[in-house]
């Protein structure tokens, strides 16, 4: 009985021992995490900001760099008077692209030139080449313009809790100024950016009535012109700015209750502009598949060609007619 005792004990000293090295590998793993933790710590409070701006101070940029950054230039100069290429910069910005107008067609050209060397093997030389300009240059740019109005829309969204916001921290007291770098530091971006610009650009001596006026004319927003006009009347006059903001935030709001019913009573239209306005592809797809002779039986023809040229020049101008009928500005 004895030796059994020894050897249930010797047993139990074992798993003591395993367990202890468990224990000391878990322990390691822990202070190996905790480690990097530490060490990456500042990062993660970089990348918790919600404004690029606040980004930008976490990373010690002053306020020159923040607005030569965020800003754009004023005026067009030189090649920025081209209508779609001079307007470049500006909708980079607004879509919150961070790319140089270089870097973008660069990379178009790129895209291009690789697109049309793949459409070359199954194409002629000028198909590839078109083929290649449409994918390159066409779907990047509709791609951005894209992204530029989900970031207005966004914008547009916010403004009645930035406004919001500012009229509170003018009935507890605060200067309109601070009220907007406070904004500024709590609304994710766009808002926050851009009343952060505002912020700086007041704080390094322009007047408040022209930073926002900068900044209606930066965003392009009708709403933003109401902004603007309501502080600069404001400056003008001493009113009570803080109702003011608040009836503008209402009347915001209003507008997008407005905007959404409309869009959901057009959704019926719109459907049925992009039913008519695809029908043509189809079938074209669908008898080109179904009977190949169809078409090119008679592609010989000396008719052939202008015929088809004036049927896409008609598909296209009934797709841009029933677009126009079914998106109504309010």
């Amino acid at each position: 009985m004895l030796n059994d005792l020894v050897k249930e004990l010797q047993g139990w000293n074992g798993q003591l021992g395993g367990y202890a090295v468990y224990c000391g590998i878990a322990v390691g793993v822990l202070l190996l995490l905790s480690g990097l933790r530490q060490m990456t710590s500042r990062k993660s409070r970089s990348a918790a900001f919600r404004s690029r701006r606040m980004r930008m101070i976490a990373q010690g940029r002053s306020g020159s760099e923040r607005l030569a950054i965020l800003k754009p230039p004023p005026r067009r100069t030189g090649w920025q008077r081209v209508p779609v290429a001079g307007a470049l910069p500006q909708i980079l910005r607004r879509a919150d692209v961070p790319l140089s107008p270089g870097v973008f067609w660069a990379g178009c050209a790129a895209l291009a030139v690789l697109t049309a060397i793949a459409a070359a093997g199954f194409a002629g030389v000028l198909q590839a080449a078109m083929i290649g300009v449409l994918c390159g240059f066409g779907l990047p740019f509709a791609l951005l313009l894209d992204r530029q109005r989900k970031q207005m829309d966004k914008l547009v969204h916010q403004l009645p809790d930035a406004l919001d916001m500012l009229a509170r921290g003018l009935k507890v007291g605060h200067p309109l100024n601070n009220s907007i770098g406070i904004a500024a530091r709590e609304m994710p971006d766009p808002a926050g950016t851009e009343l952060g610009i505002i912020y700086d650009q007041v704080t390094y001596g322009d007047d408040l009535p022209d930073a926002v006026q900068e900044f209606a004319d930066r965003a392009g927003l009708e709403d933003a012109q109401y902004l603007a006009a309501s502080i600069s009347i404001q400056h003008g006059t001493g009113s009570d700015l803080s109702v003011m903001l608040e009836t503008l935030a209402r009347v915001i709001r209003n507008r997008i209750v407005l905007r959404r019913k409309v869009h959901a009573l057009a959704s019926e239209g719109r459907l049925t502009a992009w039913l008519l306005s695809a029908l043509p592809l189809v079938i074209f797809g669908a008898v080109s598949v179904l009977t190949p002779s169809y078409y090119a039986g008679v592609a010989d023809d000396p008719l052939f060609r202008p015929m088809i040229g004036a049927i896409i020049l008609l598909t296209v101008l009934n797709a841009l007619t029933l677009r126009k009928l079914v998106n109504f500005r309010i």
